[in-house]
């Protein structure tokens, strides 16, 4: 049997089992959630000390606007190097999970300035402090400063087969999902609590007919997503809200609507 043989089950076993066109967060509104949730990153300079290599250091960052902002000190080698160069990157990565190639990171490109406007200064100060009160004792030492990241570009990879390059002015538009503060209640509501009504999601709105079980792995303004235990194993599946919400009572509401027609739906296949 030729190798295009074998590999024709394979390929039909990754189809998309739920709408392709549901509605979902550009990549652009992804990356900008994750670096409003993560406040710990990777920023690689171009080192001085050892000519022309990409430095890797570890910081802090706030985010003022869609700029990535850091209150660094002049002797960090990091900040040696910006003085140089500014050119920079910024890696933001998510943790936790069985599976750390499943979860969503970006990478920022652009240059690093440093902002010596009194204005812009409060600003990011304001900015940083509330994501770090801890750097309320040094935030006015006189050998750190403030800097800022103006991103020309980045790469999105949101785990396995999700990932795009973004340009810098779909970054500087777009914004984070209202919905990320509390999402991680919903998914735990609905696993703990709403199992049967998934599987009854996935089996009307899917191609999942078979789902035995599902697992709520994601929730945003626009949709919901699962993962579907079904013949061939778990598959995402992925719906979409009637609009986008912005509290959780409007998610509490819209998952109410879905389970009322699927049951409706499925009890229509039944008779």
């Amino acid at each position: 049997m030729s190798n295009d043989a074998h590999s024709q089950p394979a390929k039909k076993s990754q189809d998309l089992l739920y709408d392709p066109d549901v509605a979902a967060l550009s990549h652009a509104e992804r990356a900008r959630t994750l670096a409003d949730q993560v406040h710990v990153a990777t920023l690689c300079t171009v080192s001085t000390e050892e000519a022309a290599y990409p430095y890797g250091s570890f910081v802090t960052f706030a985010m003022d606007g869609g700029r990535p902002t850091f209150f660094i000190s002049e002797l960090a080698e990091h900040t040696r190097n910006l003085h140089k160069d500014t050119r920079a990157s910024l890696m933001i990565a998510e943790s936790g999970g069985p599976d750390p190639l499943a979860n969503s990171r970006v990478t920022l490109l652009g240059h690093v300035k440093q902002i010596t406007d009194e204005d812009e200064r409060e600003r990011a100060k304001a900015a940083y402090l509330k994501t770090h009160p801890s750097a309320a004792h040094y935030i006015d030492y006189s050998d750190f400063s403030f800097w800022q990241l103006e991103v020309d570009s980045l790469r999105y990879i949101g785990g396995y087969g999700r990932m795009s390059w973004v340009q810098g002015e779909e970054w500087a538009s777009s914004e984070a999902d209202v919905v990320a503060e509390f999402a991680e209640g919903i998914i735990q509501h609905m696993n703990e609590d709403h199992q049967n009504a998934m599987v009854e999601y996935c089996q009307a709105f899917s191609k999942a007919t078979d789902t035995s079980a599902a697992t709520m792995t994601g929730v945003d303004r626009y949709g919901f997503e699962m993962s579907a235990e079904t013949a061939a194993g778990p598959r995402p599946i992925r719906l979409a809200f009637a609009s986008p919400i912005s509290t959780s009572e409007e998610a509490r509401k819209e998952m109410v609507r879905l389970v009322r027609e699927a049951r409706q739906t499925l009890t229509q296949h039944q008779s």
